[in-house]
């Protein structure tokens, strides 16, 4: 094992030993490093003003990722580059005094805002620089790419036009001619072996292996598992928790992998949004739109969906549709593994069927079959970067005109991630049509007494969860009604919903 955390910054290979467990690398830069470009606004991965980019061995070649660093831990940091807005007129410690071509687009298209918020914008678009530059990037990439920056002070419009300008293809900067370079600076701090931080602030594992990780979580099943911390991160900035042990999943090569065998796709539990949405939606469309409104690209690019279902919140918004879909889960610990069905893990609020020293190590999804419709919805106040009110799935398999087989789940109805198993049984064994629809919807009352919050009230989710119903079978019947209704967000192509029941604007 080895107990100094080693990254690339301004050109140079930082060396840390003696490095709190949970210290974030937006503290590290003003604090440590003196590097005040990277703004602090709501420290919990939300406004984009902490933006930094992460650098890391992909491929053979070198991948640049966005990320919020206000609730990225420091020491998961391990073997990849970090860069910040001052790398951007800069070659190693000296200043070039040329502004970076994202730089001077949002100067020239007047989208600099009062300078808060900017350097965030100005990292979203260095990391859209280096995505696939050999194309341009359109109205919809910089919307997405953008929706984890919040500020709009001078308008949209300068912003977008100075994206449009900036990513074109064919493009290239400092950074892509030095390229080779930085691989092979990330390659010589590349190690083979656990990270292992110790001391009084603390104690912070990176294992390896999936027999490292079960080997230190049965030796201290106590330590909190992290993979993105776009959850935990909120315990440390916004509960003041301390957390004694910190068992990191990043570096644990079967956790971060996807596998598809024609029948089951597998997804490794330290499998970010951004890495596992292809996969997914390339086998279930409708989870491509769900996972573009899951925070924004900072969060899903650290983010995972093993975490989004370990947490065991009720309104996550991944388990509702694997549930209608009867994904499993894969536990591993010491003992071997254990199979699961994704809906037996969440037994009630704040408890889940994880024994000591047990981890989420996979989630197993089935290929569709023959004749199902499925589709996934959101209702949150806000569109994007925003928690669920309601997240309902939908999941029937018909023969001809009649209902086989339906499974139901919501999100923000229960203390849990909940099947309506009462709806199901209104719609099985039934007639695809209206009636048998306003049947399923009365059925429901039977299956939830939702809460009343900030978010919403009960009647209105109670209310919102039968509507979805209605529209599910709007969206599966012949035309003009998807079309009339403009219901086309959640199972077709991305765009912005305009459906009467959305209540995101």
């Amino acid at each position: 094992m080895h107990k100094t955390v080693r990254f690339i910054l301004a050109g140079r290979v930082e060396e840390i030993r003696d490095c709190n467990p949970t210290r974030t690398v937006l503290e590290f830069l003003r604090e440590d490093k003196d590097l005040k470009g990277t703004k602090e606004g709501c420290a919990e991965g939300d406004c984009g003003a902490c933006t930094v980019v992460i650098g890391e061995l992909h491929n053979d070649g070198l991948r640049y990722r966005a990320v919020n660093a206000c609730i990225q831990f420091l020491a998961t940091l391990d073997g990849k580059q970090l860069l910040t807005v001052e790398d951007l007129t800069r070659s190693g410690e000296h200043t070039t005094g040329e502004l970076h071509a994202v730089q001077q687009a949002l100067l020239e298209q007047h989208g600099s805002q009062c300078g808060f918020c900017t350097p965030g914008f100005v990292m979203s678009l260095f990391a859209m620089f280096h995505d696939t530059p050999e194309q341009a990037k359109g109205r919809t990439d910089i919307d997405l790419g953008l929706a984890g920056n919040l500020c709009r002070c001078t308008g949209y419009a300068p912003i977008v036009r100075a994206a449009e300008q900036a990513l074109t293809a064919g493009r290239s900067d400092r950074f892509s001619t030095q390229q080779e370079h930085t691989v092979a600076q990330l390659k010589a701090i590349q190690s083979t072996d656990a990270l292992e931080l110790g001391g009084a602030n603390g104690k912070f594992h990176a294992p390896r292996s999936m027999d490292e990780l079960c080997h230190r979580l049965e030796a201290d099943p106590q330590a909190v598992l992290v993979a993105g911390a776009t959850d935990v991160g909120l315990w440390v900035t916004k509960q003041d928790r301390t957390l004694d042990s910190i068992i990191y999943l990043g570096e644990v090569a079967e956790l971060k992998q996807v596998h598809d065998d024609g029948q089951t796709l597998s997804i490794g539990a330290a499998v970010s949004y951004t890495d596992a949405a292809a996969a997914i939606s390339g086998r279930y469309p409708a989870f491509g739109p769900l996972i573009q409104r899951i925070g924004g690209t900072q969060v899903r690019n650290a983010g995972t969906i093993g975490g989004n279902i370990a947490n065991g919140s009720p309104i996550g918004d991944m388990p509702p549709g694997l549930i209608a879909l009867d994904a499993k889960l894969v536990l591993h610990s010491t003992q071997g593994e254990r199979l699961i069905n994704l809906e037996d893990y969440f037994i009630s609020y704040g408890k889940q069927d994880l024994r000591t020293g047990e981890c989420v190590a996979q989630i197993l999804l089935p290929a569709p079959p023959d004749g199902q419709l499925f589709a996934i919805y959101k209702i949150s106040k806000r569109f994007e970067q925003d928690i669920s009110a309601v997240c309902g799935a939908f999941a029937l398999q018909l023969d001809g005109t009649k209902i086989n087989r339906a499974r139901i789940c919501f999100g923000g109805m229960a203390a849990i991630p909940k099947r309506a198993t009462a709806c199901e049984q209104a719609l099985e064994g039934e007639t695809w049509n209206q009636p048998t629809i306003e049947r399923a919807m009365q059925a429901m009352l039977a299956d939830f007494t939702p809460l009343t919050d900030m978010r919403a009230s009960a009647s209105y989710r109670m209310r919102v969860a039968q509507n979805l119903l209605q529209r599910f079978y709007l969206e599966n019947t012949a035309p003009p009604y998807p079309v009339r209704l403009g219901l086309r967000y959640a199972s077709q192509a991305p765009g912005r919903a305009t459906g009467p029941d959305d209540a995101d604007g």
